[in-house]
């Protein structure tokens, strides 16, 4: 889960803590140099050369490793807490300050030989500042110095008994929740793909970012999210679900999972059983999903399924009481839910890792008894332990009281370590980032997905000069769709046109225009009921390929081929295509 900060909702999209799910006076280091071979001709093109990669099974590589563990060894292969810093050994006093804090350490390098840690989650929060809001650069400043930061991250973690790669995480679901923001290509929100109703588009899209977070040196990420969104929508989830129709959404996370994997990366189900049914919060406290069994079958289940379906190799706990599955207790927390569902009904063999355990309903507990808990629950990994040391002894001792059976534990970091062993491949060169084909591809759906909720189907619907506004904190948005207007042959000026008014996330019936002739929503739409526009439209993200694909429907050069995936008031889903 991730909050967001509205005075950052910009063209890119935002930063936004995890709290699910260092600005360094030094420069990142260069990418480390290593022994390489010349690379497979059957890799595709951009990947890097490589050292030779292990063979063997992985299952069976990852059985043999765990019988070598202590107990401590297992214990920290659960655990992936984040690390401040943008480089692997060397941070400011800042950050450094902050993994003492943290952790007892001074890097990220030190904190993995520590604790000996299975992950780590690259975040965008600086010491004190949990959310984003004064430094948003934390570990993700640009792809050059996450290649660099990752780099150093697995050179520590090669040290360590057994000698597996690290898990690397992140939340680049794109739209509102996006980490690395600059120098790859945005992906529109997955509403936005909802909208489209493609979901080869869909797979396409996801392919290209996958490709560009391994060359960054991830290899999981914290996507896609497979609620489904209620009547009443969910205020936290909003635009990162893909809609309201269960069978779409299914389809939509299917293809997701596939792009994403297809491209070596580790695609995380998120937020399950399912956060799209409540309008609560967990970071503060524990909503309450109140549907019946039927419902949460018919309406949450079926995006979940069709993930697991297309190899989905992680699943990731929501901090939820889901009453029809185990009324009072949180999802994280409940083995009916954790082992019976998700393990029993819907046969899932991957690795379940918690919601962050620095949230409201995680910190019930001791961190201790929190992450043994989970693990009792069934879950296999612990996203950021608020105190990692009393996380890690809290796993010990139980172990040795007999809380926690050793086997479970074992189960836990096998599992870790299969998914690590499977996940070794070639890594592509930074060079595929922002590659032709891939802002190709994500163009297309971008296109896809721009709808007309009321308004003309052809010709420009923009005429004479236009003017270009936005509600405040949207400039670096204006100043995108001004640029994308001017290259389609729209002219521009700054005060005087016809008004295109863009609106965003957070904002409210007071951040309408009443002078616009187009009002256009870059998040839900849902704030274009009360629109009085004549023109209404939504591209449901604020990226740079997605202004392009508007700026080519107000003048008169694309169609506007989506559909809203959620009921906007009275509006149709869209003035210009058919039910499908």
């Amino acid at each position: 889960m991730a909050p967001v900060n509205r005075a950052l909702s910009v063209a890119v999209a935002v930063p936004l803590a995890l709290i699910l799910a260092g600005c360094g006076g030094d420069a990142p280091s260069p990418p480390r140099a290593s022994a390489t071979v010349a690379p497979s001709p059957s890799l595709p093109p951009g990947s890097a050369s490589v050292a030779p990669l292990p063979t063997g099974d992985p299952a069976t590589r990852a059985r043999e490793t765990v019988r070598t563990l202590s107990d401590a060894a297992l214990a920290g292969q659960v655990l992936m807490p984040y690390a401040y810093g943008d480089n692997a050994d060397r941070v400011d006093s800042a950050a450094a300050a902050g993994n003492q804090k943290l952790a007892g350490v001074g890097t990220p390098a030190e904190m993995i030989t520590k604790f000996g840690l299975g992950g780590v989650i690259l975040v965008g929060f600086a010491p004190g500042d949990p959310t984003g809001a004064t430094n948003p650069a934390t570990n993700v400043e640009n792809p050059q110095q996450v290649r660099a930061l990752t780099d150093g991250l697995q050179a520590a973690a090669r040290q360590l008994p057994g000698g597996a790669p690290l898990l690397i995480g992140t939340d680049q679901e794109f739209g509102v929740v996006t980490r690395v923001r600059t120098g790859v290509t945005q992906l529109p929100s997955a509403m936005a793909l909802g909208a489209a109703g493609q979901p080869a588009l869909t797979e396409r899209a996801w392919n290209a970012a996958g490709r560009e977070l391994a060359a960054m040196g991830i290899n999981l990420d914290f996507a896609p999210v497979a609620d489904t969104l209620g009547p009443q929508g969910s205020s936290v989830i909003g635009s990162r679900s893909y809609g309201a129709d269960p069978a779409a959404n299914a389809a939509q996370v299917r293809a997701a999972v596939r792009g994403m994997q297809g491209a070596g990366v580790s695609a995380a189900l998120k937020h399950f059983p399912g956060h799209g049914h409540t309008t609560g919060d967990s970071h503060d406290g524990l909503p309450i999903v109140r549907q019946s069994m039927a419902q949460w079958e018919r309406e949450d289940q079926p995006p979940f399924a069709a993930g697991l379906g297309a190899g989905a190799a992680v699943v990731m706990s929501g901090h939820l009481d889901v009453e029809a599955l185990d009324k009072g207790v949180a999802a994280t927390f409940s083995h009916k839910i954790m082992t019976d569902v998700l393990r029993g009904k819907l046969k899932f063999t991957g690795v379940a890792v918690t919601d962050a355990m620095n949230m409201a309903p995680a910190m019930k507990w001791p961190a201790g008894e929190a992450a043994v808990r989970a693990l009792n629950a069934g879950n296999d990994m612990l996203l950021m332990p608020p105190d990692i040391t009393a996380a890690r002894d809290g796993i010990i001792a139980a172990l040795q009281n007999g809380t926690l059976k050793r086997e479970r534990l074992v189960e836990a970091v096998t599992r870790i370590l299969t998914l690590k062993f499977r996940s070794e491949r070639a890594q592509p060169d930074l060079s595929v980032l922002e590659s032709p084909e891939h802002r190709k591809a994500v163009l297309a759906a971008d296109a896809a997905a721009v709808t007309v909720l009321k308004g003309r189907c052809s010709g420009p619907l923009v005429t004479g000069p236009v003017t270009v506004t936005a509600s405040g904190g949207r400039e670096t948005a204006r100043t995108g769709l001004v640029e994308a207007l001017q290259q389609a042959g729209v002219p521009v000026q700054a005060a005087g046109g016809t008004v295109v008014h863009l609106v965003g996330y957070g904002d409210h019936t007071t951040d309408l225009s009443p002078d616009a002739a187009v009002t256009v929503s870059m998040d839900t739409p849902y704030l274009l009921a009360a629109a009085k526009s004549p023109t209404l439209l939504a591209t449901y993200s604020s990226s740079r390929l997605s202004l392009d694909a508007l700026a080519a429907v107000l003048a008169g050069k694309a169609k506007a081929p989506g559909r809203s995936p959620v009921q906007v008031g009275k509006l149709p889903r869209s003035a210009c295509t058919k039910a499908k």
